[in-house]
């Protein structure tokens, strides 16, 4: 199927079925008459708006499929993507080949939306196999041809780039099931970019189908998007597929372990309690007929996902092994802009910090750019298209060579980062606090540890959220110690790491630990810095080992060690850095039945906080 705007069609075919005077006849109507469009306009090393570029009547748009390697729904052929381009008319008429920014998701055709009703029962003991759950809605598919989405389009094609999109495996009308995080996702946008670059195979049709050679492409990609779509670029990188120059991932997902659970703990995303793995491919599976559907959900949904999930234990295994990105991040050649938000709590900040960390180690041109706020927001358009031009125009704009980190501060908008040599800051160094007793009430954080065994105790409720129980001046369900005053700002940059020795009265508990700043500001104008610093959770179960829950015997003391969520900010004058230790924590973890005792001997438990500069400016101290 053609757009009635597909100039270049119109053209062609009254060159042909016509005559040459009529198609010219034509041509001299559009805003561009011959001659030859300088494409890139670039100035301060960054892409300009090309007036003749701007007008969408004048954009060619049209679809096709691109053929894989893999064939997931059994039906003896291999998969075909679908595949959407909108790109200049003069990528025809002056036979103009343009770099391509690619974006690819499993969202375009729908989702089940909003309902969970379908997602599992928090309330569950630990330990024990879950209550099974209701059946998800079936998606209505979305979407008209030959357009799969809008998206980056008016960002980046006045520019000179062509903008591609791809529906993922089994969503939208690309063949396929949803596999979620597993070879084919990384195989898909691969597939594509051999296509773009003149090795892969496409065609106008999903079955059969006259073949479609991308022409108008410079063989040269790069890729962008957020969350889900995020994700995808990274998987394409993976592979090391020649062709995708850069790529800037938004708030990727780069383990779904990382996503689904923590330290052997069965731990949901920030705002969707009770979601898993099965319950994402449901939540995307909009393509296939009916038989295709059945086929991926019993052999890949039922076969596969439920039958490894585990959502008794929160085991790491060889399911969660094949969907960690860092296990394959020695494929990637492509320079990488990492860009995620230290308060995200849906994908938390250590899925790009990970991957940011080893893709230095493994001498991968990167950078990181990091904001304040939740989840999403990418970097501001002017440093994305510094690096499009640079790697995909060849532009020497210098992006290589500037600061390696990017952090939005506090009270900054996001499109205004400061700029620092590395993340963490090099002048980072660990401080270590140590808790002294104030149970039910407030306890202290002061830099030298006690020198006489204390305990004290907790008792597990997983109805009281967080945030009540880090502002109550009086309760049994979590211990909380504060450091005094502190007299000067305070910059943490890096990853506080907790240590705790603790008892429990059942073989097994939640352990949840949030690093706060106090007191809680309750003002309606508070900022999402301003209360929680950064949290972590646990399985005390997994001590020995991630693959392996070994019950807990009651009354027996053990150590456990884990790092929370990574982090820079900087606490305020006057501010208190509070660490708060429960167990159940409401928004995110599983609710066993409240009861648990957990002891925690202090004298054996120390947070370790990268702070700059590496002191603690405390008003007193003991």
């Amino acid at each position: 199927m053609r757009s009635r705007l597909d100039l270049t069609w119109v053209f062609t075919t009254m060159k042909r079925l016509c005559s040459p005077v009529l198609a010219l006849l034509f041509l001299a109507t559009s805003p561009v008459q011959g001659g030859d469009l300088q494409i890139p306009v670039i100035k301060d090393g960054e892409a300009q708006i090309i007036k003749e570029l701007e007008d969408s009547d004048y954009w060619i748009r049209h679809d096709l499929w691109v053929e894989t390697e893999f064939d997931l729904d059994g039906d003896g052929k291999l998969d075909r993507m679908h595949v959407s381009v909108t790109r200049p008319t003069q990528t025809d008429t002056q036979s103009l080949k343009l770099p391509v920014i690619y974006n690819s998701s499993p969202y375009f055709a729908g989702t089940t939306g909003a309902d969970e009703s379908y997602f599992w029962d928090a309330r569950q003991e630990l330990g024990a196999e879950p209550p099974k759950r209701s059946a998800a809605p079936a998606i209505e598919r979305e979407g008209t041809r030959p357009i799969i989405s809008k998206r980056h389009v008016k960002d980046w094609l006045p520019r000179g780039f062509v903008v591609v999109h791809s529906s993922a495996p089994g969503t939208g009308l690309s063949q396929g099931c949803p596999t979620v995080g597993d070879d084919p996702e990384a195989l898909a946008p691969k597939a594509v970019i051999d296509w773009l670059c003149g090795r892969g195979k496409g065609f106008t049709e999903p079955f059969g189908g006259d073949p479609v050679e991308a022409y108008w492409s410079s063989g040269k990609v790069g890729m962008t998007g957020t969350s889900y779509n995020g994700t995808i670029p990274l998987a394409a990188a993976t592979t090391g597929v020649e062709g995708l120059e850069v790529i800037i991932p938004v708030a990727p997902n780069t383990s779904y372990y990382h996503y689904y659970r923590s330290n052997g703990l069965v731990r949901h995303p920030g705002g969707y309690l009770g979601e898993d793995i099965d319950i994402l491919y449901d939540f995307i599976h909009s393509g296939g007929d009916e038989e295709i559907r059945a086929y991926c959900d019993c052999h890949v949904r039922d076969e596969q996902m439920m039958a490894n999930q585990d959502r008794a234990t929160g085991d790491y295994n060889d399911f969660w092994y094949s969907r960690d990105y860092l296990n394959r991040v020695d494929g990637v050649k492509a320079a990488v802009l990492m860009a995620h938000a230290f308060n995200d709590w849906n994908v938390v900040p250590e899925h790009s910090i990970r991957i940011y960390e080893a893709l230095k180690k493994n001498g991968v041109e990167t950078q990181l750019f990091m904001h304040q706020g939740g989840h999403g927001g990418p970097p501001p358009i002017s440093m994305m298209n510094r690096w499009f031009t640079h790697y995909l125009y060849g532009e020497d704009n210098g992006v290589e060579k500037g600061s390696n980190s990017w952090i939005v501060r506090e009270s900054d908008e996001r499109t205004k980062p400061t700029e620092y040599p590395e993340y963490p800051h090099p002048e980072a160094k660990d401080v270590m606090v140590y808790p002294v007793p104030g149970a039910p009430q407030r306890g202290r954080l002061r830099t030298s540890p006690l020198t006489e065994p204390i305990t004290e105790t907790l008792i597990d409720n997983f109805s009281f959220p967080g945030e009540a129980l880090a502002q109550a001046e009086y309760t049994e369900h979590r211990l909380i110690y504060a450091t005094p005053e502190l007299s000067e700002p305070v910059h943490l940059s890096g990853t506080p790491r907790i240590k705790l020795r603790l008892a429990c009265d059942r073989p097994a508990a939640n352990l949840s630990v949030w690093l706060v700043s106090l007191p809680w500001n309750t003002k309606k104008n508070s900022k999402i810095t301003d209360n929680i610093t950064t949290r972590g959770w646990a399985d005390p179960q997994n001590i020995e080992s991630m693959r392996e829950s070994k019950p807990l015997v009651p009354g027996q003391f053990y150590d456990i060690e884990f790092d929370l969520q990574p982090d820079d900010q900087v606490i305020a004058k006057g501010q208190q850095i509070g660490l708060m230790v429960f167990s159940s924590d409401r928004d995110y973890t599983l609710h066993p039945t409240p009861g648990t005792k957990l002891t925690i001997d202090l004298q054996h438990t120390q947070l370790s906080l990268p702070v700059v500069g590496g002191t603690l400016p405390l008003e007193s101290q003991d």
